[in-house]
């Protein structure tokens, strides 16, 4: 393994646009998480919650945010302590340089353009009019099927499959496993015949996207399913024919995603939600973890459950489910004290009316 060359605390303020705070002539060799941190290391805090171990850390410098003080560290100090820590890591740990080639092992259809920049590992496979641009790596076990294209450093890494006629932006990364333009789950007559309708679309997935391992995208059933430039997905996503996911949107691992939905720019969907088709979720929504979307959602909303409600309306039913028992008691006391007293109410009645006087 080779070591990162140590840099010193000066030489990072610049490179991190960063002022120091302590010795700027300290040499930092690793980076770690505040816990693990000892001399030499640089580590980070952007959650309030741990700058209480601020104190205690053994790192030899931390990236802060302005206004954080810790007597006796060397800070370097920035407006978000998380992204400086990741331009960090890109210094010390920088990815493989791999050569441009293309294996002998590989096979790359004669009617492929493939670049001379592009890097084809054994066990690709290329097909027929298929185009992999400069800067382009495939490692082993990749699919890219016929008249599919590959954008400039784009990163697909081993037993990604990129079905015909799909298109891969530049700087995308897909992880081990992806499959781009499996056919969309479209079928007639559901439970009685199950009449396959041809998939005849594409995927488009546009540049600088990254989608985690085995997570499948559909293929449009007519015209496109769309992943737009800077999404992020998770690993195990699904997402199905003819959806359109907005710019720079955040999907976490095991959301489903049923066809023809449309996410607008920035939404944000926590893990294993579940959206119904033929929706649209509208620009900066955010849904909470394991939630059920099963219509229209405007802009700037905050959504949480199975159905889904307005966050703040979640919160007070949750508040509520929590105390069922308690309050299923009080409510069985009150049914007995008012059944008592109709009881007594009744039997005054009836003296009443038995009353000689």
């Amino acid at each position: 393994m080779v070591y990162p060359v140590p840099k010193s605390l000066d030489e990072l303020a610049v490179f991190l646009d960063a002022r120091v705070a302590g010795n700027g002539d300290v040499l930092i060799a690793r980076l770690r998480g505040i816990e693990d941190a000892g001399p030499g290391d640089l580590t980070f805090v952007s959650n309030a919650k741990y700058r209480k171990k601020l104190e205690k850390t053994g790192a030899s410098a931390i990236l802060v945010s302005p206004g954080i003080q810790a007597a006796g560290k060397n800070l370097l100090i920035v407006e978000d302590p998380y992204i400086a820590f990741g331009k960090a890591l890109t210094l010390f740990y920088p990815e493989d340089q791999v050569p441009a080639q293309q294996s002998q092992q590989s096979f790359v259809d004669k009617t492929a353009v493939v670049s001379k920049g592009a890097v084809i590992y054994p066990g690709v496979y290329v097909g027929p009019n298929a185009k992999i641009d400069s800067g382009a790596v495939l490692y082993p076990g990749v699919y890219i099927g016929p008249d599919a294209a590959v954008g400039e450093q784009s990163v697909l890494y081993p037993g990604v499959k990129v079905y015909r006629r799909c298109l891969v932006g530049k700087r995308v990364i897909l992880h081990a496993g992806v499959v781009v333009g499996a056919d969309g789950f479209g079928f007639a007559k559901p439970g009685r015949g199950n009449i396959k309708i041809p998939q005849v679309g594409i995927v488009q997935i546009d540049d600088d996207v990254e989608v985690g391992a085995n997570t499948t995208i559909d293929r449009a059933t007519l015209g496109r399913t769309w992943i737009q430039r800077g999404v992020k997905i998770d690993n195990l996503v699904q997402i199905a024919h003819n959806c359109v996911i907005g710019e720079y949107s955040v999907i976490v691992a095991q959301v489903g995603i049923s066809g023809s939905t449309t996410l607008g720019k920035g939404v944000m969907i926590g893990g294993q939600a579940g959206l119904v088709g033929h929706i649209e979720i509208g620009d900066h929504v955010m849904v909470g973890a394991q939630s059920g979307i099963h219509k229209d959602i405007a802009p700037n909303q905050i959504v949480m459950g199975s159905p889904q409600r307005p966050h703040r309306d979640f919160l007070r039913i949750e508040a509520c489910v929590s105390r069922l028992p308690e309050m299923r008691q009080t409510l069985a006391a009150l049914e007995k004290k008012v059944a008592d007293m109709e009881n007594i109410i009744e039997r005054k009645r009836k003296n009443r009316k038995v009353d000689p006087s």
